[in-house]
């Protein structure tokens, strides 16, 4: 009798463990270490992998040296390269939204637009490398976040750079872009900003065709423009200066954030001199201490640098490095970790400090970008150089 009874108590001690463990709970006893799910869905193989890439990358070294560091909390990235393949990403958010998770990182604009309802519904905090002032105003996308200005806000901040470079002079620009809701997304905001603030400037969009080689027949339309603003990535920013300038264009290249990097000068060789770049996230060329913990952790895990790893590892680091934050606070307050929780943690935890990478990042509730600011940079000398401090509109 006694063995049975003592089987019987085996049994009843596994039986609450595995229930324990189906729902949930931290395995390996009292006192374990609380593991929170992350979704992230990357771009690797698409369109965009050539900044999709290093960014990812940013992201799983941060959560590597998150988990690293902490004593009192987990993160599990669970990710998926779903090729800027919007049917692809969506089949892999039905299963992030199933599986436990309690946010999502985030990429393309058309991903971060589509699922702006299911998230909401869900009530899952989206962090996207997606910046479209359309998800920034959490009355219409609550559970939307970005890090960074907007796409439209990097845009104004380029025409008033314009108009200021040019006070007595009307200028003619052309904004080429990706043939894509990324591409698209601060056109018009760009339009009503010339008109609202009366600028000298006449403004004109042309489209990139995905995959192009030759853009000759685009750049017919910027024969006589003074700038060429670019809202792409760095591979057919590139291609655009080469063309352009073995056309004997004279315009000046403005590229926004994710065409203004180390990738955009080699590609562009010396096509890229004098390119100017909207760059919330500043250069790897910086001399300031938030590039020292993603260049020690580069050197220390396969002996890689910053520097070859471009400005956008660092831009996918201090994206996860926000999030994960606001997992920590509520991890330390011994608040629970879900959604909602993290939604207003963000809204309302102190701005972080990036260390002088970025302006200092802050959400509110009543909006949902997380810099409103950016420094302005030119290729002199082979490299970025700041040639502004942070400008707003």
């Amino acid at each position: 009798m006694r063995r049975r009874s003592g089987d019987a108590a085996l049994v009843l001690a596994l039986t609450l463990v595995l229930t324990f463990v189906l729902a949930g709970g931290a395995s390996g006893g009292a006192g374990a270490v609380p593991t929170y799910k992350i979704g992230a869905i990357y771009d690797r193989s698409g369109a965009t992998a050539d900044v999709g890439t290093p960014y990812s990358d940013g992201v799983q070294g941060y959560v590597a040296y998150s988990n690293k560091h902490s004593k009192k909390f987990k993160i599990s990235l669970v990710s998926q390269d779903t090729g800027y393949d919007t049917g692809r990403s969506q089949a892999f958010y039905e299963q992030l939204r199933t599986s436990g998770i309690v946010a999502i990182s985030g990429w393309a604009t058309r991903d971060t637009e589509a699922f702006k309802a299911r998230v909401a519904a869900d009530q899952l905090p989206y962090v996207s490398a997606s910046y479209a002032e359309s998800v920034a105003n959490p009355s219409d996308t609550p559970y939307n976040f970005f890090v960074a200005p907007s796409y439209s806000q990097q845009m104004r901040i380029a025409l008033r750079y314009i108009s200021k470079q040019n006070p007595n002079k009307r200028v003619k620009v052309v904004v080429y872009y990706n043939n894509s809701p990324f591409g698209e997304s601060p056109l018009k905001d760009g339009e009503a900003y010339i008109a609202n603030k009366r600028l000298n400037i006449d403004y004109g969009t042309v489209a990139m065709p995905a995959g192009a080689t030759d853009l000759t027949a685009q750049l017919t339309q910027a024969r006589d423009a003074d700038y060429i603003i670019v809202q792409n990535t760095s591979s057919p920013a590139a291609l655009l200066a080469r063309d352009a300038n073995r056309l004997g264009l004279k315009a000046k290249f403005v590229l926004l954030n994710w065409c203004a990097d180390e990738l955009f000068v080699g590609l562009a060789g010396k096509a890229a001199a004098g390119a100017i770049g909207i760059q919330p996230f500043g250069t790897t060329g910086l001399k300031v201490r938030g590039l020292k913990t993603p260049a020690a952790w580069l050197a220390s895990h396969g002996g890689q640098t910053l520097g070859k790893k471009g400005i956008h590892y660092v831009q996918g680091w201090y994206t996860a490095k926000v999030l994960i934050e606001a997992v920590r606070r509520l991890v330390v307050q011994g608040k629970k970790v879900d959604g909602p929780s993290i939604k207003s943690m963000l809204e309302t935890m102190p701005a972080v400090d990036t260390g002088g990478v970025t302006a200092k990042i802050k959400f509110s509730p009543r909006y949902h970008a997380g810099q409103r600011s950016s420094r302005i940079f030119q290729v002199i000398r082979g490299r970025f150089r700041q040639v502004a401090p942070y400008t707003v509109p």
